[in-house]
Parts: structure tokens; sequence; C-alpha cells
């Protein structure tokens, strides 16, 4: 077990804690996934969300067909232009889950220490006493003694998601997802099998698999599902179900600690269940979300909260607050130390020049990190170390070809970086290539220069790191703006 991040050698000021927060451009650190659906998929609704700091949708495929996603799809594309942000897509995909066959869909009521058949026969009508499902195969997969959870997150609060893995045939390739979340991913050869799927679906072969762990047997094998995903989703409320209560924490540091080492992007869900029905979060929720970022969690994962919750854009911007105020406290210099520990000698290159960014950045006080990259692994790379100011990843576009036509990439890197705690991406002129000149870094450097100025995080006489690639060589430099 690894000790807080929190920075307990500045005491905190009591008074200060009655002062408001202060509203920003970025309003967190820590990004913001939310869920869309009936409460939350008009234009005007996840405009809301955007500005109140979601950076990332999710669509869940366990309700609701293809077209009415596609309409939820456009109207969120629709709110990217009205309000100019960036907003990437993840798809939550299918894992080893039953469904039960309500065709009356009429809530069933189960009696406690009552019998209950479950039927592969969906003819049957569902009541407490039998319940069809979706599955022949399941007198074979279980035994006398074993226990089978019963549940709906999106309509109970049990986590469940939901889609075929062919969807993502149709649907997925139509739209070209950002983000796959691998439900239930118990070994490292699921996901090389899902990488495997997506390699063969056209653009889907740059769309990053985040492993969804949920069971013990996923825990079990933690360690080589973090080695081969490109981020990990840690379901708390399936992981509820299989660990005691007692031990659910425990798995929370020991997963976001080896994330974070690893430098890939770790994401908590099930924090503020209560905010479905009400305005405000528990006191034990909002202390939950600050702990969360406090562990080292790049996103908050928001379910049923944004999907169907009276509430999704309140919700969201208060998660936002409370992940802000909890980054003041993250003791950044503890986390560095660690970091750097853990990487050891001799670094390598990239990782070198980005500790180095890191470290010059928190010396001089900048206010900002910005790092020209074509592929974003630069930037995460910075990302890892936990910058105490925003990094504003400049991505470069870059020329490529298949032999039939040719494309600029760089839309999937920016926005695959929304998920990256501290991490801000903006996509550059594809006129401006990766081997750029000087004369063009000058240029390209100007206008993300002139988008912190214009986001209120660069000021006059303001110190700005620069990380970027001249030639053959990666620079890291220090300017000072003057008026």
């Amino acid at each position: 077990m690894h000790s807080s991040h929190l920075l307990l050698e500045e005491p905190i000021r009591m008074a200060s804690i009655l002062e408001p927060s202060k509203a920003s451009f970025f309003p967190a650190m820590t990004k913001i996934v939310g869920t869309l659906g009936p409460k939350s998929r008009s234009v005007e609704v996840i405009s809301a969300c955007l500005k109140a700091g979601m950076s990332v949708a999710r669509f869940d495929f366990s309700w609701g067909g293809p077209e009415y996603h596609q309409e939820t799809l456009e109207n969120l594309k629709a709110a990217v232009k009205v309000t100019k942000k960036l907003c990437a897509v993840m798809l939550d995909t299918v894992g080893p889950e039953l469904q039960v066959v309500n065709k009356s869909e009429t809530a069933i009521s189960l009696l406690a220490d009552g019998l209950v058949v479950l039927t592969p026969d969906q003819k049957r009508e569902a009541s407490s006493e039998v319940l069809p499902i979706n599955f022949d195969g399941l007198s074979k997969a279980v035994k006398p003694g074993d226990t089978i959870f019963v549940g709906q997150y999106l309509f109970t609060g049990s986590e469940t998601t939901s889609v075929w893995l062919e969807v993502i045939s149709t649907w997925g390739v139509q739209n070209k997802i950002d983000f796959l979340s691998l439900s239930y991913t118990r070994h490292a050869e699921d996901v090389r099998q899902a990488r495997e799927y997506l390699s063969k679906l056209g653009d889907l072969y740059q769309t990053q698999i985040f492993a969804k762990i949920e069971n013990a047997e996923g825990l079990t094998h933690f360690d080589e599902i973090l080695q081969e995903a490109d981020g990990i989703i840690l379901s708390r409320g399936n992981l509820g179900i299989d660990l005691p209560p007692e031990k659910v924490f425990l798995f929370q540091k020991a997963a976001l600690y080896k994330c974070n080492m690893a430098g890939k992007p770790a994401v908590v869900t099930r924090v503020v269940d209560s905010m479905t029905d009400n305005l405000r979060p528990t006191r034990a929720e909002a202390t939950d979300v600050a702990n969360a970022v406090l562990d080292g969690s790049d996103a908050i994962l928001l379910g049923a909260e944004t999907l169907r919750g009276l509430y999704p854009v309140e919700t969201i911007s208060t998660v936002g607050r409370i992940c802000a105020e909890a980054e003041k406290v993250f003791n950044q210099d503890l986390y560095f130390k660690k970091t750097v520990k853990y990487v050891g000698e001799p670094m390598t290159h990239l990782e070198s020049i980005a500790s180095s960014a890191v470290r010059a950045a928190i010396k001089v006080k900048a206010s900002v990190i910005i790092c020209f990259t074509s592929s974003g692994r630069a930037a995460r790379l910075i990302a890892k170390y936990r910058p105490t100011m925003p990094v504003l990843s400049v991505v470069i576009p870059r020329l490529k070809t298949n032999q039939l036509r040719w494309n600029f990439s760089g839309a999937f890197e920016a926005r695959q970086s929304l998920i990256v705690r501290g991490l801000f991406p903006m996509l550059a002129d594809p006129r401006h290539p990766a081997e750029s000149t000087s004369a063009t870094n000058e240029s390209v450097l100007k206008v993300a220069l002139d988008h912190g100025k214009a986001s209120g995080v660069i000021k006059s006489h303001d110190r700005v790191v620069v990380c970027q690639k001249v030639g053959d060589a990666s620079v890291v430099k220090i300017i000072e703006l003057e008026d």
C-alpha cells in the first residue's frame, strides 16, 4: 500500500475553505466521462455538459438501437461545433453478462430466500419465480454454491454495461470511435483479441482499448492486462460484488498507482450515484471523488447520473469542482519523486525530456507546458509526471496513405488526449508538417500561445515551457511573454 499523495506539509487555512471556487476555462485537470442518454442527448444539454467539463461522451448500447445512438452522436457533433470544445467518443462493449428477457417490461420483485428458476426458454413470461435469459449454457457454466448477481446499473445503481461486439462493425466503424471500453476483461488475451478485431475495421485500428476491470479474475491478471491495454476502467460497482467492501479501496489505490507508473490513463466509476435524483452529492460521495483524484485517477466516469439523471449538467459541474479542489492539495513533489524513482536509470530519451520539462516548469513557476507532438506520446509522458499546470498538447498532423488515398492523421490523437489528466489538446494547421522547420515551429507556437491567452491560462509576463522537436533533437525551452 502506497502513502497518500495529499499535501500535508502546507496546512490549509481554514478560512480559505469558505472562499468560493474560482471559475476557469479548464474546470479541472481531471477529466469527466459522461454517458449520454434520455436526459442528456439534446444539442442544448450536450452543449451545457461540454461547457461544464465533459470531455468524453460514452455510448452504452444496453438499451436503444444504433439509430437512437446515431441521432445522439449527431447531436454531440453539433454541440461540439457550437461550443468549439473537442469531445472524444467511447463505446462500451459486452462482457460475459446475461440479460433477463422481460418482454412485459414491468418491474419484477424477488423474494428473500425464494426459489428462482433461470431458463433459456425466452418464450416464458418473466416473474418472481421464473427468469428467462438469453444464454442456454448457464447450467454448464455454474455449479452448486456459486452466486449469480442480478441487477442493472442504469436503472438500479448496480453496474452493468452491455453491447454486442458486432455493433462495432457498423456503428463503431461508421463513426470512428476513439475509445473502446472492454467490459469484464479477465486476461491480456481479451485485449489482444479485441485489438486484432479492430485492426481489420478500417480506421478503428487507431481506437484505444480501455480494459474494464470488474471481477476478481481481472484483478488477479491486472498487471498483464495493464501492459496490453491503452488504459484501465475500474468498474467499482461490479468489483464491489466480487470483493469484500473493505477491500475495494485497497484495489483502487494499488491499481491507480500501477496505472500512474505505467503512464496509462485510469478511470474510476460509481462516485455520485445519489445525484441521479438529487442536486447535491452526499458527503461520502464528495469525499470519494476527491480521494479518487488524490489516489491518481485520470478521469471520473458518470453513468446513470448523466444518462437518466435529473441533473446531468449540474452533476458534471459539481464533480469538476470537487476534482479541482482536490488537485490543489495533490502532493506533486512527492508524486514526481516516486515516479522518477520507479522509472529508474538510465531513462529513455523521451522519458528524460518529459520529466525535465515538468521539473523546469515547476522550478520557474510556468503557467503552462506546451508540447508539440504527432502521435501524442510525448504529451502523455509529460502528463504522467502530473505537473501542477495544464499541458497544452499541440498535435501536428501527419500525411499518411493507404496506397489508395492520402489523408491527414491527428484528429484521433488529439481526441484521445481528452481522457488524460492535465492534458488539453489542440490540432495544428495540417499545412505545418510534423518534421517542421524553425519558422513553422514558431508559427504554430504563436497559435498555441494565442489559444492559451484566449482561454485565460496564459497572461503577460508569464513563463511558458515549450517541448518540441528540432531536427533530430528534442528541446525543452523556457520563454517569458511580453506585453
